[in-house]
C-alpha cells in the first residue's frame, strides 16, 4: 500500500489506519494528526481512511505484502486471531498505570487475551431500536415493548402508505448482528454452554422464523438480502420506515440529514429475557512496527480527554474512558442515555478464533432463509454443523 502525503525530508513516519465510522472519521482523525505534529514537528501522522466493509480485506493484504501500518483500529472479534499469529503487539509494556486507569474496565478487558493487553478501546456502542413516532401516531399504534406488540406494530404501520414497517438488514456486514437481536431476546445464544454453536436450538428458529414471516408477510422493506444497514438507515432518515435497530451512531446523522424526523429511542422487544449488542472497537499497534515509541506517543495523545469527547460526541459513541463517560452529556441527552440504558444487560460478540468464518456462516444461512432457499430449521442446523467444525466442536 502506497501511503499518501508522506513529506521527503526526514521525519519519523507512523502510519495509521482508521476504520471510517462516517463522513467525519476522516476529517477528525485529520484534525488529531495535526495537533499532534504541532507538538511533534519531527513526527508525521499518515492517515489512511479505509470503509468498514472492505478494512479487514485491505489489512490481510497489507500485512500479507509486508505493508501493514503501524497503528489500525480494527474490531475487536478480529483480535485474537491477530494476537495468535503474531501480527498484534501487546501493549503491557507500553501501557503506565495512570494511562490505563483512564479506560473503563468493561470496555478494556475484550482486549485482554491470555492475561496480555492486546489493544484498546477505541470505540464502543450499545445497539437499541429507534421508531418513528409520526409514522406510529397515523398507524394509530404504540411503541412495542415485546414480540408479540412488534408484530402488531407492524401490522398497523404496514397500512400506512408508503412505509415499511421493520427496516430488516440481509446484505453483508452485520447482518448476524440483526439476528443476534431476536436470538438473544428470544432466550438463545450464538454459543451454548459447551462451546458448540447456538444455532441449532429452538431459541435460534424462534427467532428467524419471526423475521422470515415479516419478510413474507411484507412487513419489511422488500428483499432484505439487497439492503445494507446503511440502505436501512437511509430508509429510515427519509421517513419510510416505522421500525429500525440500530447503534448510536445514527443519531448525529438523523440531526445533520433529517432535523425534522420525529423519532424515539427504546430498547428491543424483550422475549424470555433483555439484550443489547454491546460492541466495542480496539486501537491496534502491530508487531512489525518499526516506529513503536512515536506511535505509542500518537495514541497518548488522541485519547485526551479534549479529543475523546469530541470523537465520541462527534461520531454517537458511548465513551471508553471514565473522564468522558462522566460528562453529564451521557445521562441528560435522551438519545445517548437510551443507548447506555442497555448496557447493564448487553451482550458481546464472543472472543473465539475464526469468528469471522463464523460469523459468514451464519450471514449465508440467514440469507438462505430470507430468500426462500432453504427451510429455516435446515439451515440452521446445517450452519451449526459447519461452525462445530469451524471450532473443532
Amino acid at each position: 500500500m502506497a501511503w499518501a502525503g508522506s513529506p521527503a525530508y526526514a521525519k519519523t513516519q507512523v502510519n495509521f489506519t482508521v476504520a471510517e465510522y462516517s463522513s467525519k472519521t476522516g476529517p477528525y482523525f485529520e484534525e488529531v494528526a495535526a495537533a499532534f505534529e504541532k507538538e511533534n514537528p519531527d513526527i508525521h501522522i499518515n492517515i489512511q481512511v479505509v470503509p468498514w466493509d472492505t478494512l479487514l480485506q485491505r489489512l490481510t493484504t497489507d500485512i500479507a505484502g509486508g505493508q501493514a501500518p503501524d497503528i489500525s483500529i480494527i474490531g475487536t472479534r478480529w483480535l485474537v486471531d491477530f494476537a495468535s499469529q503474531g501480527i498484534a503487539e501487546p501493549v503491557d509494556s507500553y501501557l503506565t498505570p495512570e494511562f490505563k486507569s483512564t479506560f473503563i474496565d468493561t470496555f478494556m478487558a475484550p482486549s485482554v487475551i491470555d492475561g496480555k493487553t492486546m489493544g484498546l478501546p477505541v470505540a464502543a456502542s450499545a445497539r437499541a431500536m429507534l421508531v418513528n413516532t409520526d409514522l406510529l401516531d397515523k398507524a394509530g399504534a404504540k411503541a412495542p415493548a415485546n414480540w408479540d406488540e412488534f408484530y402488531t406494530t407492524a401490522e398497523k404501520l404496514k397500512a400506512v402508505p408508503d412505509t415499511f414497517a421493520f427496516g430488516l438488514q440481509g446484505k453483508e456486514i452485520e447482518t448476524d448482528a440483526y439476528f443476534y437481536y431476536s436470538l438473544w431476546t428470544h432466550g438463545g445464544d450464538i454459543l451454548k454452554g459447551d462451546g458448540t454453536s447456538g444455532l441449532d436450538t429452538p431459541e435460534a428458529l424462534q427467532a428467524v422464523t419471526l423475521y422470515k414471516k415479516m419478510i413474507d408477510e411484507g412487513l419489511t422493506q422488500p428483499s432484505p438480502t439487497n439492503y445494507t444497514r446503511e440502505d436501512v438507515f437511509n430508509l429510515f432518515k427519509q421517513g419510510k420506515v416505522g421500525m429500525v435497530f440500530t447503534f448510536p451512531m445514527l443519531i448525529p446523522q438523523i440531526k445533520a440529514e433529517a432535523p425534522n424526523l420525529k423519532y424515539k429511542v427504546l430498547p428491543f422487544p424483550e422475549g424470555k429475557a433483555k439484550a443489547t449488542y454491546g460492541v466495542t472497537d480496539t486501537l491496534m499497534l502491530f508487531s512489525s512496527s518499526q516506529v513503536k515509541k512515536e506511535a505509542w506517543k500518537f495514541i497518548e495523545f488522541a485519547y485526551k480527554d479534549e479529543w475523546r469527547t469530541k470523537f465520541d460526541h462527534g461520531e454517537g459513541f458511548l465513551p471508553v474512558t471514565k473522564n468522558v463517560a462522566a460528562e453529564k452529556y451521557y445521562s441528560s441527552d435522551p438519545d445517548i442515555a437510551g443507548f447506555a440504558a442497555g448496557l447493564p444487560y448487553a451482550k458481546f460478540a464472543p472472543t473465539i478464533a475464526n469468528w469471522e468464518e463464523i460469523a459468514d456462516t451464519t450471514v449465508r444461512a440467514l440469507q438462505q432463509i430470507y430468500l426462500g432457499q432453504a427451510k429455516p430449521d435446515e439451515a440452521l442446523k446445517a450452519a451449526a454443523a459447519d461452525i462445530n467444525k469451524i471450532r473443532s466442536k
